[in-house]
């Protein structure tokens, strides 16, 4: 298994980066997550993308610790 970094970027006006912070979290709490990503890899290589949506709720809905490819 390997090790992933991955970020979503939003900009928001905000007076404090805690309120920044709190506009996020008010935002993911509100409407549905994010599509656009930028992931970095163990070495460190960054990668952008933008998922599907109707894949990645399809993904999200199956309970993928169960694949023994996880463990």
């Amino acid at each position: 298994m390997h090790k992933f970094t991955v970020t979503v970027t939003q900009e928001f006006e905000a007076d404090s980066a805690e309120e920044a912070a709190l506009l996020m979290y008010q935002q993911l709490t509100k409407v549905p997550a994010p599509l656009d990503y930028s992931v970095t890899d163990e070495t460190k290589l960054i990668t952008s993308l933008t998922l599907d949506r109707e894949k990645a709720d399809e993904f999200a809905s199956v309970d993928h610790t169960a694949d023994p490819g996880n463990w």
